[in-house]
């Protein structure tokens, strides 16, 4: 696995990346190649296009599209790791067209014994964002979690015995009153709350998740939520 330097340009605190690494179809572990010296950037809007990035197995050859590498610094920034370009086969610099994807990206061991590996759900839609959050929930031990049938009126994205969750899937940051409401819909249910944000969250929003103890996760493409707060570390390490 390659490791560079981030520095996160919000709060300047420095960290070692360690790039990621998945199964080629052809079984050769394959890695975004990381672009050296390049400066990150901060994701303040998502595309779906621009998530994604064209990977060459070292093995076969064989080009695949994979998540663009990200990083979640504890300051609430969610950073674009840069990457080396590839040339995907028969397409053309600058064309618009979307080679597939992979139907499954398997990461490494999170979850500390006896806890099974979680196994992600790939994010490519924003009703793929709340099965992740639903599948997640459900590992950490959550039962009868109910995903919305349709498209909810509310911001409440998820509901659990004795729990609510709110899956905020838009390419903006999580804003402080998102935060706030979830807070007064557990507080009126008598349960606990959790968020889960794709593109991360407003400084203020952190903030006042901490003070209520609210946990906060932030997703990547792969599906996979990772904590940015101490409740979500602690919810992590302890489960339901």
């Amino acid at each position: 696995m390659e490791s560079v330097p981030v520095r996160c340009p919000a709060c300047r605190r420095d960290h070692a990346y360690l790039t990621p690494v998945y199964p080629c179809p052809c079984g050769a572990p394959t890695a975004p190649p990381l672009l050296r010296g390049a400066p990150v950037t901060p994701i303040t809007h998502r595309t779906w296009n621009d998530d994604w990035v064209t990977v060459r197995c070292r093995g076969c050859g064989r080009h695949d599209q994979w998540p663009q590498p990200e990083l979640c610094c504890p300051c609430g920034a969610v950073l674009r790791i840069p990457v080396r370009p590839v040339s995907a086969p028969g397409r053309r610099a600058g064309s618009s067209s979307r080679p597939a994807r992979p139907s499954h990206i398997p990461l490494p061991r999170t979850a500390p014994a006896p806890r099974p590996a979680f196994r992600p759900l790939t994010i490519r839609t924003a009703r793929d964002a709340v099965g992740a959050a639903a599948l997640y929930l459900t590992w950490l031990g959550y039962r009868d979690v109910v995903q919305p049938a349709g498209r909810p009126a509310s911001r409440i994205g998820l509901r659990a015995a004795g729990l609510i969750a709110q899956v905020d899937s838009t390419t903006r940051p999580t804003a402080l009153r998102d935060v706030e409401c979830l807070w007064l819909h557990a507080l009126n249910a008598s349960v606990s709350s959790v968020f889960f944000s794709l593109a991360g969250y407003a400084p203020d929003a952190r903030e006042r998740a901490d003070g209520l103890g609210i946990p906060l996760f932030v997703m990547d493409l792969t599906g996979t939520p990772q904590p940015v707060n101490s409740p979500a570390d602690e919810l992590l390490s302890t489960g339901a």
